[in-house]
């Protein structure tokens, strides 16, 4: 079969095309509570769009809210995975949605999240190969959010432990992965060497940190990319913060120059 669909997907994800990636996920209103109050939402996406992200994450009920006209330039990633900070474990994750709802919407990608390490960590690789089985039958491009968290973790920042879990994800049909990072964040070198699939550090340092120079530290240790939301849907100027991120993520020296390697191997047949 073609994955030709595929691959035009993943280069919507990169809109400089260069196989580095800015995504700020705007999820976390089904975790945690709001992102932002509801007559702020609009604004919000505009200026992370502005900023230059490359797409947004959020749940399929956001996604039909979201204002075409903001998006041309920002592709759309329809998060498939739930669980709240109110259940009785944290950390267990259900599928909400399939990739025939995010086809429906127009998405450019889905993503799943699975904590490993939790009681429910067999339910949540399940989850994982129904929508890896999907996504290739639709042709759609797979963001697996991947953690190591539950009572058997003690160290969710050695890098040996992230290099298992970002393969788990790799071995399980991931397109690309987002996952926590090392306390060091040179030491990301070694996750990242350890997996075929492009690699996301997630989330940011805490707040009164150099959000750019720690991100530029994780793409100097061969991280493919960001995903950054709390940092900025709560920053004074989102569209600013994002901002400082894509030029971190996309470095002007490369505009017009050689592009990173590409997101998705060479194509099995239909090449284009």
């Amino acid at each position: 079969m073609s994955n030709v669909g595929k691959a035009f997907r993943l280069r919507r994800l990169s809109r400089p095309e260069d196989g580095r990636y800015l995504f700020i996920p705007l999820d976390h209103s089904v975790s945690d509570g709001p992102v932002v109050p509801q007559h702020r939402w609009d604004d919000l996406v505009a200026g992370v769009v502005r900023g230059g992200a490359d797409a947004v994450v959020v749940h399929k009920g956001r996604a039909r809210a979201l204002n075409p006209a903001l998006l041309r330039q920002c592709a759309v990633i329809v998060h498939l995975s739930a669980g709240t900070s109110l259940a009785a474990d944290a950390h267990a994750k259900v599928l909400v949605g399939d990739v025939a709802d995010a086809v429906r919407l127009g998405a450019d990608a889905v993503s799943v999240h699975v904590n490993v390490g939790s009681d429910t960590e067999p339910q949540q690789l399940g989850d994982l190969g129904v929508v890896a089985g999907s996504c290739e039958a639709w042709n759609m491009p797979l963001l697996v959010m991947i953690y190591p968290r539950g009572p058997r973790i003690t160290d969710p920042h050695d890098p040996a432990l992230l290099a298992h879990t970002v393969n788990i994800a790799a071995d399980l049909g991931a397109d690309l992965i987002k996952t926590s990072v090392t306390l060091a964040p040179e030491d990301m070198a070694e996750v990242v060497d350890s997996c075929p699939v492009p690699v996301l550090a997630a989330g940011g340092p805490p707040d009164g940190t150099d959000l750019t120079g720690y991100g530029a530290a994780l793409m100097a240790a061969g991280c493919r990319g960001l995903a950054v939301g709390r940092r900025v849907f709560s920053a004074p100027e989102p569209a600013k913060t994002v901002s400082l991120l894509s030029q971190v993520v996309h470095p002007p020296a490369l505009a017009g120059g050689t592009p990173n390697p590409a997101p998705y191997p060479t194509l099995r047949s239909g090449a284009a």
